[in-house]
């Protein structure tokens, strides 16, 4: 299957470009042209192999959440031309990651693992395992890396930076406990619980203006309601929809991004099953079916809607 690993455009009007980990990302004037390419990340590396599709599931899902919380905070979302492609406004961006946690997951699991009972400032009750929900959702903040690893901070450490100001830090934790709320019942109407997502945010206008992604396999971990409390009972993991099965492969194959470590090479076999996973989310939080874009000749494609999309905004 063909795959998008990076592009390469100079649009009319362009005046920057920049390359994520995921997202290429174009500035025409005022807008942001973003496309979601099949890279993917774990441990803050770009792995050697793309995955199929996983770029339109990206795009796909976060312009569904998008449009399914535009009534809590306002977005930079304008126009998704193309499969791989969300345009929107300019923003500029607030230098920290909103991380929400609703179970002991992930990061917040192996901090507690190793002794650790506060997060980011936050305090995370004694007696808990991995999986179990915390008594109402944390607030775990990461600084905005411009490379390498982001790191943990505390409300008190990002008000001290001036990173924000007070009210706007209120304004930021009322807007992420209010769509990590939305994105729970919208999980559960699937049968998907959401473990943990991240928000970012921007300023347009002086307004604080959610950006990026929204509640994708890439910032989430989703498990499997069905069972849930029966695994928790046993002391089984727990089914999970998330990125996290590709740190796990990784590390069951020796590499988590320390210094002197190789990264494995992804057979076909699991490069396959990455991107049946994340085709099953999109179908499983959504409740749609996916329909894969013709990939044949995804360079034009892309770069041709791009442009019409531009063009029509341009218009309105």
């Amino acid at each position: 299957m063909s795959a998008l690993f990076e592009t390469n455009y100079n649009f009319p009007g362009q005046t920057a470009f920049y390359r994520g980990k995921v997202r290429d990302v174009y500035t025409v004037e005022d807008k942001l042209v973003m496309i979601a390419s099949d890279r993917i990340s774990a441990f803050d590396h770009i792995l050697p192999r793309p995955i199929p599709y996983k770029g339109q599931v990206l795009n796909q899902i976060a312009t569904h959440f998008l449009k399914a919380t535009e009534d809590i905070v306002p977005n930079w979302l304008l126009a998704t031309p193309d499969p791989n492609v969300a345009i929107g406004q300019a923003c500029q961006p607030i230098k920290i990651e909103m991380v929400i946690r609703g179970y002991l997951a992930g990061h917040a699991w192996r901090q507690y693992k190793a002794g650790h009972r506060v997060l980011c400032g936050v305090p995370m009750p004694e007696g808990m395992k991995e999986s179990d929900a915390f008594p109402e959702p944390i607030i775990t903040p990461a600084t905005k890396a411009e490379e390498g690893h982001d790191e943990d901070i505390s409300a008190a450490g990002i008000l001290a930076q001036g990173i924000v100001t007070e009210e706007q830090w209120e304004q930021l934790s009322t807007y992420t406990r209010a769509l990590f709320k939305r994105g729970t019942e919208m999980a559960a109407r699937h049968g998907l619980i959401l473990v943990d997502t991240k928000y970012e945010f921007g300023l347009c206008d002086g307004v604080i203006t959610l950006i990026d992604e929204i509640h994708t396999p890439d910032s989430s971990r989703y498990y499997y309601l069905d069972g849930y409390q029966a695994r928790q009972d046993s002391g089984e993991h727990q089914r999970q929809l998330s990125k996290e099965f590709v740190r796990e492969w990784l590390m069951e194959h020796g590499f988590q991004g320390l210094e002197g470590q190789q990264m494995p090479s992804m057979p076909d076999k699991f490069v396959q099953t990455v991107t049946d996973r994340y085709v099953e989310l999109f179908e499983k939080i959504t409740g749609q079916s996916f329909v894969r874009g013709d990939n044949s000749e995804i360079h034009t494609r892309i770069h041709d809607h791009v442009i019409d999309g531009l063009k029509s905004l341009a218009s309105t």
